[in-house]
């Protein structure tokens, strides 16, 4: 009798030890990009719980941990989530068009953006609230709110100044609306408050992100504290030893914009430029290139875009706004077309150089409205293409995107890496894009905040954007 009534206990027992701790969700047969090494890692079982990677490790996690939903990644390669690190939500016409992007921006693999600026900012914010409380589903997003500018800019949406006083006031609405970064341009800005607006917004914490003003170099903004110089052409200043001769002369009018011009081409020089870099780089400046917006500009005249399907996930106020620049375009004679290409080049061959120099390097687009062909969700796989094309390997690349995006914020301890503690926002990719960059876009499916989005998600996604936008016409 009494080694019958150590049966139940011995039951009990082997139930205990077979017991598995259940996770919301399980990928199992991973194949892991480990992007600050370019190591693939495979067979790896990556356990989430919440918004968070629980635990990431080899096989034997399964003998202890069991899925809500458990996923067979069947050796596909997973990795962080996109960041585009230069978009633009505007138009205030049709806010509702923007809010269609933030589904597209997923289906596309991008699960954090950095919205540089644009007309609608207080809908922004509210998105990014919604997002942040798990009441919309979307990209987390971290925006500068209204760029700062000068009297009359020809922007709408701006914060617009033209004394301390005013900047003063412009940066404390900044704080009141809790942004992430300041944007500065410089359309109407005198150079003064420019500079002055830089150290300030630094004075306060926030990273600063900016044109650069015809009459400060490169040097004194970088100085003054320009955490990011957003597009690449402005570094084609920095890359001849005649920058201050060009600046003074543009100023005075003793150089025509032809006579400029010729002096830089004549002038460039990598040795200069890699000394420049350094010094910005030691200075805390780093650079967003936006290479597709120079690109498609530049190539305007030879680029195919009709071919292009994403465009069925554009509103049409959206899409109508791309016809400024095609309209500025058709009026530029080839002289003016031939020089465009040429600026394009020069800068864009600077790539690489920036990078050896040490200076951050982030993939931003400029996606979003105004800016011709520059689509949502699909520009950062064509800028990151782009990237490799003038002189990054693909890895360098996708760490210019998901590991110098979210250090811009200080957040390297919670995004750009698959392991334990870090946010659970990822892409199981189908081809390894360490082999070939254009494979990001072999989306197999997305997972964002925790949230598993398979391939029959997406393509839902995304037929019901393109029904929408249908609908609107």
């Amino acid at each position: 009798m009494k080694k019958l009534a150590l049966f139940p206990a011995l039951i009990c027992l082997a139930m205990a030890c077979t017991s598995k701790t259940e996770v919301d969700l399980l990928i199992k047969n991973a194949s892991v990009i480990e992007l600050q090494s370019g190591e693939v890692i495979p067979d790896q079982v990556v356990l989430v719980r919440g918004d968070s990677i629980y635990l990431s490790g080899g096989d034997s996690l399964l003998s202890q941990f069991t899925g809500k939903i458990e996923i067979d990644a069947g050796a596909r390669f997973l990795m962080p989530g996109l960041w585009d690190n230069h978009v633009h939500f505007g138009g205030a016409e049709y806010v509702d068009e923007n809010e269609r992007l933030l589904p597209l921006y997923l289906a596309y693999g991008v699960t954090s953006v950095r919205d540089a600026a644009g007309d609608i900012p207080l809908e922004v914010l509210e998105w990014k609230r919604e997002i942040n409380a798990g009441e919309r589903l979307g990209p987390k997003i971290f925006t500068s709110g209204p760029k700062i500018e000068g009297i009359d800019s020809v922007w709408p949406g701006d914060l617009e100044i033209g004394t301390e006083e005013e900047l003063d006031r412009a940066l404390d609405s900044l704080e009141k609306l809790d942004v992430d970064f300041v944007k500065i341009t410089d359309n109407a800005l005198s150079a003064e408050l420019f500079l002055s607006a830089t150290r300030k917004a630094r004075a306060r914490g926030w990273s600063v992100s900016g044109h650069v003003h015809p009459v400060i170099t490169l040097d004194e903004i970088s100085k003054a504290g320009l955490t990011t110089i957003e597009h690449q052409g402005y570094l084609l200043r920095a890359a001849t030893s005649e920058e201050e001769t060009i600046r003074d002369g543009r100023l005075t009018g003793k150089l025509s914009p032809a006579e400029a011009s010729l002096l830089q081409f004549t002038t460039l020089s990598d040795s200069v430029a890699g000394i420049k870099f350094r010094q910005f780089a030691a200075q805390g400046t780093g650079v967003v290139p936006t290479l597709l917006i120079s690109y498609n500009i530049a190539y305007l005249d030879s680029l195919d875009f009709s071919h292009d399907t994403i465009m069925d996930y554009l509103g049409p106020r959206l899409k109508e706004s791309y016809q400024w620049r095609i309209d500025r375009y058709a009026q530029e004679d080839s002289a003016s077309r031939k020089n465009r290409k040429m600026q394009f080049e020069a800068s864009a061959r600077l790539l690489p150089l920036a990078w050896e120099s040490g200076m951050k390097i982030m993939a931003g687009t400029d996606a979003g409205y105004l800016n011709t062909y520059d689509y949502p969700g699909l520009a950062i796989h064509r800028e990151l293409a782009l990237m490799v094309r003038y002189g990054l390997s693909p890895l360098q690349a996708l760490q210019a995107s998901m590991v110098n995006g979210p250090a811009y914020f200080g957040l390297e301890e919670e995004y750009g890496a698959i392991r334990a503690g870090r946010k659970a926002s990822m892409v199981l990719l189908n081809k390894n894009p360490l082999e070939a960059i254009e494979n990001t876009l072999s989306i197999e499916s997305v997972i964002v905040d925790g949230t598993y989005l398979s391939r029959a998600d997406l393509d839902g996604m995304l037929a019901e954007i393109k029904s929408w936008v249908k609908a609107k016409k």
